[in-house]
């Protein structure tokens, strides 16, 4: 079937894209991505052999954005551990052993406005939070007025004023360990880390430092590098971390509405007709 192979759906990074299935299929024009991230693509290989790709952000935003928020309230008021004490036969605990942190009117410092992060502060705003936000270019001010978000050029100022960090960067060679020690040092040692991108965007080693010494409260992450970790990994022996299998995209919807993107920007691109999503 390779000289009838025109397009290529590609769900949660299968089939892989290499040079030998590239050159196995002389007729491919198009290869439609089940998610927004790329970085499981070699960009240039691929455009090297003249086929466009795509992702599907507007199916994704939502529900990532929900994911966020929702590790964001699980972790603050601690209700893994509180699950666990609720469900133990002996009902036993002291009242300030399950004290969380509140989330109203503390400070919220995105890394990464883009569609999802933008989304992350509409869903901040009514929580009443402060919201400060770092990224490549600045928003409109119309944009910043809406969600009440203040910029920060300097990733540095944000890290040092915010109670939860939210990372919702793309996965790239200037963006991988963006969070490292020096960066897990200038956070307050109250503060949460949320990553909500990928995995190798944090210094995984340096999170285990931070949290184990104090430099760092907490971390709730849907994405670790690699994932799943190995099951011997610190990460999963931390109270302070709460740990999802990368569920930012699984919900029901989400899903569906995946397929219809990846759908429309193929046929786009099987018609000469502009790619909606190209990447």
């Amino acid at each position: 079937l390779s000289q009838k192979v025109q397009a290529i759906y590609l769900w949660w990074h299968k089939p892989v894209i290499d040079q030998e299935l590239l050159q196995s299929l002389p007729n491919l024009k198009v290869i439609a991505n089940s998610g927004v991230g790329m970085d499981h693509l070699d960009l240039k290989l691929v455009s090297s052999f003249g086929v466009k790709m795509a992702n599907a952000p507007r199916a994704v935003s939502s529900s990532t954005a929900d994911a966020g928020m929702a590790l964001l309230l699980a972790s603050a008021r601690r209700l893994v551990e509180v699950h666990h004490i609720a469900i133990s036969p002996s009902m036993d605990y002291n009242e300030a052993d399950i004290l969380g942190v509140k989330v109203t009117g503390a400070t919220l410092g995105i890394i990464g406005m883009g569609r999802i992060g933008y989304k992350i502060a509409l869903r901040a705003k009514a929580f009443e939070m402060n919201i400060l936000y770092h990224n490549r270019t600045r928003r409109k001010v119309q944009e910043e007025q809406a969600v009440g978000a203040t910029y920060c050029e300097k990733l540095d100022s944000l890290l040092q004023q915010a109670d939860f960090v939210m990372v919702v960067v793309s996965l790239t060679p200037q963006t991988r360990n963006l969070i490292g020690k020096r960066e897990l040092e200038l956070m307050k040692p109250t503060a949460t880390l949320i990553n909500i991108s990928r995995g190798a965007v944090v210094d995984q080693e340096a999170l285990v430092t931070a949290l184990q010494t104090g430099v760092l409260g907490a971390a709730a992450l849907d994405v670790t590098h690699p994932e799943p970790l190995p099951r011997d990994h610190p990460l999963l022996k931390l109270k302070n971390v709460l740990i999802t299998p990368h569920l930012g995209i699984k919900t029901d919807k989400a899903t569906y509405m995946i397929t219809e993107e990846a759908v429309e920007n193929i046929l786009a691109a099987l018609n000469g007709l502009p790619i909606p999503s190209e990447v």
